[in-house]
Formats: structure tokens, C-alpha cells, sequence
């Protein structure tokens, strides 16, 4: 019997592939990368085709003579990481760590984990494609460059610590022209009018002033309201035009990354790193029970921007369609929806990897928010194949003394996809499916009917300033601009927040003062890494260099040149004027010299300081927002006092939460409370809690302790190790963060 090993990315995959090949395969996972650039030094030999120096990273020693030895007893290898650069580059560097084994190896890669889907890669193995490693290894390079041949400028010119990086220096770029935008806007006045009108028949309807004489004319200040009011008020209204009219309206497409991302946060308020998250559990497999066939993966690859669907997709959407709904929801021809010019297309959008898996169907076997993004993966590619809407219009215009008012009003004639995804107009899936939905249903109108004045209602107004970016519309704003792939929005996110460059204000992105002075610095000495069109272009050069259509040497040659230039120019300033950072200052005064206090970083997060220390030392706690913690109702514990018997009440320490006597001071009994931080175990999945050592030392523990014995003195974070998807843990008051995975050893750069 032939001995077969297949090397997965991920863990999380192993159970699902290897009910699927049998006992004759043996399925590992290299948990991400085996081999990277070092930490300690540039590792890359800029002076001979920009050769980088790959070493083995640190901690994965004992996996990787694990699979040097399960490769030496193998007959055939299959690399199987991700279907994308970076899983492609995985597997050539696990090429070059097993040596002359990995004359035994080929290539496979599949969108689904579905038995079919793995079963067909294994009958078609192939070479790795190297002009996709040298796109990744580019990108690697061309990051490394920039991050530590800036970052030390920064840290001369600004502070120590900081970092650039040829993305997301661009992205705080973004962030912090649009609260320059917000800074400098002057509001401008406006006034509506609103008529409250009825028929001869006694029915309602509700008109809003829209100009002079059919011409859409905006009413400025209050003077020129007046005028209006005065002629309209005592004068007849009367029906002018009625036009009637029906619109198709298509489907949108299937999801790729980015509007996955910007959908599950419009619907559900998911930030990306959750969305990509949950679409990763949902992609590598859920246990659905035996009566679903077991293990299987539930959507397609979820890191793409093609529209292309596969043939035998289409054909299983087409018979659920006409099944559910009948032949006259399915389209004359099959919808297929063209992809944007930069978009690879190695993979299918996002889409349910068996359209027969319903979500109702397999709701008990998913947690609410995987159930949440499936729902709304499955709905919207099912949608996508749908016939369109048919939405019947009607506009009024209605004259009263030479100045219109206008009325428009919406009715579903045919829900068509909308059977199934209703989003006309926020309307509800229930209503649009009992036909019944209507937006301001306008009653039967004639030309020239006259109409009875029932009131009329003004109102002043002024315009707003642009939104702030939020996680979505920033995300929608680089796609645009052609700035970042659908791997890399959700990790830029996370970087310029994690390094203090932006934060958040709800669900907001407002930069920092770091932010705004770190982006300055870069405009001026390094204006080519934070031009929109300069990183778009790169990002079109690291996908030429994939078509094979132009060398990794060459892209980096040319960026290098320039950049030297750049760097030398930048090094020649240092010591002529260093840049301050704007001190942020708290809506607080302090109340004991009466200054306003300042808002200042430290070990344990923000706090408000007076601005007079020494002399001063008054401090306060802030949230991450800046804000004053609310304070809280007192909460009495369901137990009592061991010493006196009084009521035990949590109160607020230097250490957090803990439980103290009702009856301090005379009785100054405590007892450390254990808190909730709304993550879960890695090792387990149970709640992890805060917990204090006999000293008043924090640490986090799982709630399942002693059962699970996870536990750190440093920070869990929401954050996915890029290398096998456990949890990240940031060390305590150092700028990295590392996997809570041992095996795994995965550290971020300081």
C-alpha cells in the first residue's frame, strides 16, 4: 500500500481531508511558515538581485523535523497549503527544508474542502509555479525594505518604536486626509419644505419642495423660505405630471473578500478580522453530523476578488432556484458577472460549497455568528443567480404657484431574486416574499386634480461633513483605489491600530496625533510610499511578476533605486528640526489645580495626567476612547462577608474588579474577582478570565482552570496567528505580539 503524505497550512483542515483520503494518507499541517526573513536584520543582499537570507522561525524546530521524517518514509508528497500567493510560497519553502525528499512532492490546491473537490486536486498534481512565489517573495522583500529602512528615520525624527510599512503608512494616509477634510468643512445652510396633502377621496400623501418651475432649486437661508411660504400658503395645489415607469433591477454579484467584509459590517456590525475570522472556520470545516456526511468545508476560499463561478455551481443554483420558486425565478441565460482588470482569478468568488446545505438545515450545528456570515454567503449567491426585480415607479410632481413639490413612490411588481436577498430599500425578506412590500404608496393621481392642503412643515438643516472611515467604507476605498489584496485589508487594519497610529470612535477610524505627525514626516521625505498611485502600481507590478510577464528583479530594482534616493535625502535632514507630538488634551480639569488634564499612554492603556506634574500628580483612568469610565451601580455579590457577615460589593482597583465588605472601613475584608474578557480559550474554548496572584498581580486564565491549565501574564488578544490561526498574545509592554500555540512559535516584528 502506498505510503502518501499531504502537508496542510492550517490544522484546523486536517480532520475534514483526511476523512476524505483514507488510510493510505497521512495529513499534517505545517501550521503557516516554516521559514521566514530574520528578525534581526535586513535579510536581504541588496546588492546581488536583492537575494533574501530565509532561516527557520523560531520555535517550529521540533515540526519541522516531524516532517522531514514523515516525508523520508513517504512514496509521494502533496503540498495542499492555501490556494494563493502566500500558500503557494508556503509549500516552496517547505520544498526547500525537505531537500531531496521534495523530489517526491507536487503541488495540489483546492477553493473547497469538499470530498470531491479533494479527491479531484489529488488526481491532478502539478509543479509550484514559481513566478507565484517570486509575486510573494517580492511583496515579503519590498516590506521588509521599507519597514526597516524607515522605520529608524522615525524613530530619530518622531520616537522611538515606531514603524513604516509601504501599506500602511498609506492606509493612516487615508485616515488622516479624511479627518483633515472633516476639520476644515464649513456647514452650509439649507431649509425643506414638507406639504401634507389629500385627494378629493379623502387619501393622504406627502409632497417635499423640489424647485421652481420643474427645476430642482435649493432654498439657502430663511429669507428665502419665507418668500415661498408666503406665495404657496394661500394658493391651490394641483397635480402637474404623473409618470409612471417599471426598472429591472439586477442582482449584485456573488461575495469576494472585500464586500463580504463591508456587508457583514453594514448588517451585523462584524469588524473584518472577525468576518475573515468566522469565513476561514466556515472554509476549513464544520462537523455537521454523520446524517450531513461528517466534516466538511461550507464555503469556497474566502480570500478573493473574482466573480467567476464554476459551472457546476451555476447548475446547482439553477435546480434549487426553479425547485424553490418556480422557472420564472431563474434568468433566460445563467448571470456571469466580470471581475475588475486587477483581479486574480485563481479562485471562484465566495460562495456555499453545496448550495443543498440550506442554512436552516445545518443551523444547530453552527454558533450564531457562523450562522450569521453563512446565511448571508449562501442567500447572496443563490440571489446572484436569480432572475431581476421588476419595481414599478411612480413621480409626482405637483405645482402650486409656479414652484413644485414631488412625491415618489416604489411597489415590488416582481420580487424576483429579492425573493430570497431583500435589499430594496432595507426592505424585509417577509414582506417582499408576501408581494405586499411598497415604499410610500402613492394613491391614483390624474393630471391637473386638485389637491387640499392639509399643512405644511419647514424645517432648517445644514450639510455634514464626510464620514469618518469606518472598517468597511476603508476597506471599499483601497479596493477602489487598487491599494492592498484581499489577504492584506484585514492585517493593515490591525497593524495601524495596534501601533497607535489610529483608533477607534465607535465604529469609527479617527488617526492619532501620532497618526497625523507620522503621516507628515512621510509626505515629506517619503512621498512615493504613501502615494495612492505609486502603491497601486506596485500592486499591479507584484501581478505582472505572477503572469510571469516581467522578473522579481526587475520590480525590485527599480523601486530600490528611487528609493535610495529618497532614504539618503531623508537621513541628510536628520538633526535640522525634529518633529513634536501634538499633546491630546482630555475634556477633564483637574480638580485640584484646575488645569485641563492631558491625555498620556501607559502600561495599563490611557489615562488623563495633569499637565503641572511634578508639582501635580492628580491622574485619572480613561478607556481606550479617551472617555471617563461610567461609573457603575454598586454590585452586591450573591455571598457574604467571611468575617462579618455583611454584604460583599465589587468595587474598582489599580488591579481591576474585586469584592470588598459593605462595612468598610471597619471590616477591610477582600476577595479577587475574576473577570470576564470576552475571549475564548485557545486551548479549550471555555471563557478566559482575569485573575490575581496573593500580590495583587494580574494575569488571564481559562475559566475551565484546573481542567484546562492555559494562563499568561500577558495580553489575549482577538488576533489570529496568520501561521495556524490560534490565538496571538501581546507581550506586556513590548510592541509584538506571539501565537499562544507553542508548537507553532510565530512572533510579529518589534
Amino acid at each position: 500500500m502506498a505510503n502518501n503524505l499531504v502537508i496542510l497550512e492550517s490544522p484546523g483542515k486536517i480532520g475534514a481531508v483526511k476523512s476524505y483520503l483514507g488510510s493510505n494518507y497521512k495529513v499534517i499541517a505545517s501550521i503557516g511558515h516554516v521559514r521566514d526573513l530574520p528578525k534581526s536584520s535586513l535579510g536581504i543582499d541588496t546588492e546581488n538581485g536583492f537575494e533574501p537570507h530565509y532561516i527557520n522561525i523560531r520555535g517550529k524546530g521540533d515540526l519541522i523535523k516531524e516532517l522531514k521524517k514523515e516525508a523520508k518514509n513517504a512514496d509521494k508528497i502533496f503540498f495542499a497549503t492555501d490556494p494563493d500567493r502566500e500558500g503557494e510560497a508556503i509549500s516552496w519553502h517547505l520544498a526547500m527544508i525537505l531537500g531531496d525528499d521534495a523530489k517526491k512532492a507536487k503541488r495540489i490546491s483546492f477553493n473547497e474542502i469538499t470530498k470531491s473537490a479533494v479527491k479531484e486536486a489529488i488526481k491532478h498534481p502539478r509543479n509550484i509555479d514559481i513566478n507565484l512565489v517570486n509575486s510573494q517573495q517580492a511583496r515579503r522583500i519590498l516590506d521588509r525594505i521599507v519597514g526597516y529602512q524607515i522605520s529608524p528615520f522615525l524613530w530619530k525624527t518622531i520616537k522611538s518604536g515606531l514603524s513604516a510599512g509601504r501599506v500602511q503608512s498609506v492606509a493612516t494616509k487615508i485616515i488622516v486626509e479624511r479627518e483633515e477634510e472633516i476639520k476644515k468643512f464649513v456647514p452650509s445652510e439649507y431649509w425643506t419644505i414638507t406639504a401634507n396633502l389629500k385627494t378629493a377621496k379623502n387619501k393622504s400623501l406627502v409632497a417635499h419642495f423640489y424647485g421652481k418651475k420643474g427645476k430642482k432649486t435649493k432654498i439657502a437661508d430663511k429669507k428665502q423660505l419665507d418668500k415661498i411660504l408666503l406665495e404657496i400658503k394661500e394658493t391651490e395645489f394641483k397635480v402637474a405630471d404623473v409618470k409612471k415607469s417599471s426598472k429591472h433591477r439586477t442582482p449584485q454579484p456573488p461575495f469576494i473578500t472585500s464586500t463580504l467584509q463591508q456587508e457583514a459590517s453594514k448588517k451585523y456590525n462584524f469588524q473584518s478580522q472577525k468576518t475573515m475570522k468566522l469565513a476561514q472556520e466556515l472554509y476549513e470545516g464544520i462537523n455537521l453530523g454523520a446524517e450531513n456526511g461528517g466534516a466538511q468545508g461550507l464555503i469556497t476560499y474566502m480570500r478573493t476578488d473574482s466573480l467567476r463561478i464554476s459551472a457546476e455551481a451555476q447548475a446547482a443554483a439553477k435546480s434549487f432556484i426553479v425547485d424553490k420558486f418556480g422557472n420564472e425565478y431563474y434568468p433566460s441565460t445563467p448571470r456571469i458577472y466580470k471581475s475588475k482588470s486587477n483581479a486574480q482569478d485563481a479562485h471562484e468568488a465566495i460562495r456555499p460549497s453545496k448550495v443543498a446545505l440550506e442554512p436552516a438545515k445545518i443551523k444547530k450545528y453552527l454558533t450564531a455568528d457562523q450562522f450569521k456570515l453563512y446565511k448571508l454567503i449562501w442567500e447572496r449567491f443563490i440571489a446572484s443567480q436569480m432572475a431581476s426585480a421588476i419595481i414599478d415607479t411612480v413621480v409626482v410632481d405637483i405645482d402650486n404657484n409656479s414652484y413644485t413639490f414631488r412625491t415618489t413612490g416604489n411597489t415590488i411588481r416582481f420580487s424576483g431574486y429579492m425573493a430570497i436577498y431583500g435589499d430594496f430599500e432595507n426592505g424585509d425578506n417577509a414582506d417582499i416574499e408576501s408581494g405586499i412590500f411598497e415604499k410610500n404608496k402613492i394613491p391614483a393621481l390624474l393630471p391637473d386634480e386638485k389637491l387640499v392642503q392639509k399643512s405644511l412643515e419647514s424645517a432648517q438643516h445644514f450639510t455634514e461633513p464626510p464620514l469618518r472611515y469606518d472598517e468597511a467604507s476603508l476597506i471599499k476605498f483601497l479596493e477602489e483605489m487598487g491599494i492592498g489584496r484581499p489577504s492584506t485589508y484585514t492585517p493593515i487594519i490591525t497593524v495601524i491600530l495596534s501601533r497607535g497610529y489610529v483608533t477607534r470612535e465607535g465604529k469609527f477610524l479617527k488617526p492619532t496625533a501620532l497618526g497625523e505627525v507620522t503621516t507628515q514626516v512621510m509626505n515629506e521625505h517619503f512621498p512615493d510610499i504613501v502615494d495612492y498611485k505609486f502603491t497601486a502600481n506596485m500592486e499591479n507590478n507584484l501581478d505582472t511578476i505572477e503572469n510571469g510577464d516581467i522578473t522579481m528583479q526587475d520590480v525590485l530594482g527599480s523601486f530600490y533605486k528611487d528609493f535610495t534616493v529618497s532614504l539618503t535625502k531623508a537621513n541628510e535632514h536628520l538633526g535640522k528640526k525634529g518633529v513634536e507630538i501634538p499633546v491630546e488634551e482630555a475634556d477633564i480639569v483637574c480638580e485640584l489645580c484646575g488645569s485641563k488634564m492631558i491625555i498620556k499612554n501607559g502600561r495599563f492603556g490611557k489615562f488623563a495626567a495633569c499637565p503641572n506634574y511634578p508639582t501635580c500628580k492628580n491622574t485619572k483612568t480613561l478607556t481606550e476612547n479617551g472617555k471617563q469610565p461610567e461609573v457603575k451601580k454598586e454590585e452586591v455579590a450573591d455571598f457574604k462577608c467571611e468575617l462579618c457577615g455583611s454584604d460583599m460589593v465589587v468595587r474598582q482597583g489599580k488591579f481591576g474588579d474585586f469584592y470588598a465588605c459593605s462595612n468598610y472601613p471597619k471590616c477591610k475584608f477582600t476577595k479577587a474577582k475574576d473577570t470576564k474578557v470576552d475571549l475564548n480559550c485557545p486551548f479549550c474554548g471555555s471563557e478566559i478570565v482575569t485573575k490575581f496572584t496573593k500580590s495583587k498581580k494580574q494575569f488571564y486564565s481559562c475559566s475551565a482552570f484546573p481542567k484546562c491549565k492555559f494562563s499568561t501574564w500577558d495580553i489575549p488578544t482577538e488576533e489570529k496567528c496568520p501561521n495556524c490561526s490560534s490565538m496571538m498574545i501581546k507581550k506586556k509592554n513590548k510592541s509584538y505580539s506571539y501565537c499562544a500555540n507553542e508548537k507553532c512559535g510565530y512572533k510579529t516584528e518589534e
